[in-house]
């Protein structure tokens, strides 16, 4: 596999990062999944935009990572990934000896990526049949906007979820159902789609924003607003959304049915609008019936 470190292609094999490097230390960095589908990368520039601004916001020296699109379109050709696959980039402060300060200016940032083939079968059944949920306690810090590497209340709920026997963990703070472990959440009201603003709690999704976009496209209503975890008994759909799930139904939260405790019909018109967004050259794998293809 060959993958980009600081400014070269090499076999990942061969790449070793300093253990005094801050993203080994302290998090102190970003990252980006990038989904690509018949070697064509999917809403690369939406993902670069949202790597800059965490940049600025964790004040990195580097705030312009618009190159790296070329390296990630480099990455999918030179492991010759024409099908499925994703690419992952991490941005770190450097490698510095460890004080909570920041390094010296001068201390070149760690920038890594690689492309790795990506299975979309894997997750048929789920987009079928839906998956179920449980909620949790929201106990990570208050920038949950930026994508930083920082994971490690996401990884504690998502392993709460596996240990319970479902497949997502939602955050819920103060009362408020915000996003998944490693996804975004969205309801169906009436016909109306709600999900939870895009501000400091949340995560903005790249496929989030496309899958408000195509409510806006067909006219479906979209309300911005806080989705109370003692009302989900009201609603008539559920949804996560994500770069490897792309619409997932939710059919159960903490045991308890949603709304007929299937895949509902605006998921489903989301689902198949999504497809044919990610794949404009009709390589779908979900039918029009939610089916997978002969």
């Amino acid at each position: 596999m060959i993958a980009f470190f600081n400014g070269e292609y090499l076999p990942k094999a061969s790449i070793a990062i300093s253990p005094d490097d801050r993203g080994f230390l302290f998090a102190d960095g970003l990252y980006e999944v990038i989904r690509a589908c018949d070697g064509t990368l999917f809403r690369t520039d939406d993902h670069i935009r949202r790597l800059n601004r965490g940049a600025f916001y964790l004040r990195l020296s580097v705030q312009d990572f618009g190159y790296l699109a070329t390296v990630a379109r480099n990455l999918i050709e030179k492991n010759r990934l024409n099908k499925d696959a994703t690419v992952y980039i991490q941005v770190t402060r450097g490698a510095a000896p460890r004080k909570h300060g920041f390094p010296d200016l001068s201390t070149p940032l760690t920038i890594f990526a690689e492309a790795r083939a990506f299975d979309p079968e894997k997750g048929v059944k789920d987009r079928e049949n839906g998956i179920s949920t449980i909620t949790v306690t929201d106990q990570r810090w208050a920038r949950c906007d930026l994508k930083t590497v920082g994971l490690t209340a996401n990884v504690l709920a998502n392993q709460q979820a596996m240990d319970a026997g479902v497949k997502e963990a939602l955050f819920v703070r103060d009362g408020v159902l915000l996003e998944g472990s490693h996804s975004n959440f969205m309801v169906v009201r009436d016909g109306c789609v709600v999900t939870a603003p895009a501000n400091n709690t949340i995560l903005n999704g790249i496929t989030r924003q496309a899958v408000l976009e195509i409510c806006r496209d067909c006219a479906i209503e979209v309300r911005r607003e806080a989705i109370f975890a003692q009302e989900l008994g009201r609603i008539d759909e559920a949804f996560i959304t994500g770069t490897t799930v792309d619409v997932t139904p939710v059919v159960t939260i903490d045991g308890n049915p949603v709304g007929s405790a299937g895949p509902g019909p605006v998921t489903r018109r989301l689902q198949q609008a999504l497809d044919k967004m990610v794949r404009p050259n009709g390589s779908s794998y979900v039918g029009l019936d939610g089916d997978r293809p002969d």
